[in-house]
């Protein structure tokens, strides 16, 4: 098994009221970059920011990482996108940084960047399974624009304790506005779904997903509503082929996502696992049992593998914990930190 990120950027994640993020939004370009880093490398190495909540809650990026150490898990990372350089070693498919989606065109891009990523991934090696995941800040309000565009069930989550649904909403409504489309107006046309109200991560990602089912490599996507909006896209560009979620139980437990429910309008079977943060006394899994965070960055898939492998979870926990310490997340809040 092999995880795929796909990381990125989109001028969406700056819009107010969409996510915290920290000391200064133009921060929140840093994120997908440290997060390729956290996974590969364990910490930041050439990233200026540590992904973290004001609160102390660490990226997802970081519980990926201590399954990668435990299960010595190979990653591929995928520049879809990104608008600051990452240290890790990437696989570029010539993706520019996402637009606002209340602007006319959000990814102009979208056609070039899906025919790239499904040539990528139709080149991967059909008898080494992948997980697919994703790192891109603001990235649930694009999958909202995506979903209402289709015409699809409009239900996200968030990174928040709270979710600023409405919120969303908001912003949808006026991308929908400025590129003349109404809620199911890009249905069966996913391309232009993502041109107007998505990001250059869902472009890519559906494309090296349909690029993988074309030649069967076996796929899992790994993570939430994002990778639901993702599935949504290939079923409106005609693939029937089975489609599954490895998510996590803090995401499958949120109501206000109902993703059991957008799951089974998209014929996906979902799977979710509890890493069992309950039963360590310390700051970081606190906040993720508080509803911070919940997933992202291939989170969800990467601890379905610690289940399959029959490998101690607690071990994982203890990683984590490692990892969340040398990370800092109880820095303030005016320090450069960012949420997803």
């Amino acid at each position: 098994m092999r995880l795929v990120l796909v990381t990125g950027t989109t001028r969406t994640a700056t819009i107010d009221g969409i996510s915290a993020a920290g000391a200064s939004p133009d921060l929140v370009a840093h994120t997908p970059s440290s997060d390729a880093e956290i996974v590969v490398y364990g910490e930041p190495v050439a990233s200026p920011v540590t992904p973290v909540s004001p609160t102390g809650c660490p990226t997802p990026a970081a519980v990926t990482r201590a399954v990668v150490e435990r299960l010595d898990l190979p990653v591929t990372v995928v520049d879809a996108g990104l608008a600051e350089p990452t240290a890790a070693p990437t696989v570029s498919v010539d993706a520019s940084p996402g637009g606002d989606l209340r602007s006319a065109a959000a990814v102009p891009d979208a056609a070039d960047v899906f025919e790239a990523g499904r040539a990528y991934g139709r080149a991967l090696p059909t008898d080494d399974p992948i997980l697919l995941g994703e790192s891109v800040p603001g990235g649930t309000t694009t999958a909202l624009g995506v979903l209402t565009a289709l015409g699809e069930r409009a239900t996200v989550s968030s990174s928040l304790p709270d979710n600023p649904l409405e919120r969303k909403r908001a912003v949808v409504a006026e991308g929908l506005d400025a590129s003349g489309l109404t809620a199911g107006g890009a249905a069966g046309d996913p391309t232009a779904a993502v041109r107007a109200m998505g990001d250059p991560v869902l472009a890519a990602g559906a494309g090296i997903a349909r690029g993988a089912l074309e030649t069967g490599t076996p796929l899992t996507l790994a993570g939430g509503t994002q990778l639901l909006a993702l599935a949504a896209l290939l079923r409106h560009d005609g693939v029937e082929s089975p489609l599954s979620l490895a998510t996590t139980s803090f995401l499958l437990d949120d109501e206000s996502a109902a993703v059991a429910a957008l799951a089974d309008s998209l014929d996906v079977d979902v799977r979710a696992t509890d890493p069992g943060f309950d039963a360590v006394d310390h700051p970081a899994t606190d906040a993720y049992c508080a509803g911070e965070a919940k997933e992202g960055v291939g989170m969800g898939g990467a601890l379905s593998l610690v289940a399959d492998a029959d490998a101690d979870m607690a071990s994982v926990r203890e990683r984590f914990v490692a990892i969340a310490d040398r990370l800092n997340p109880s820095q303030p809040a005016d320090d450069p930190a960012v949420t997803r």
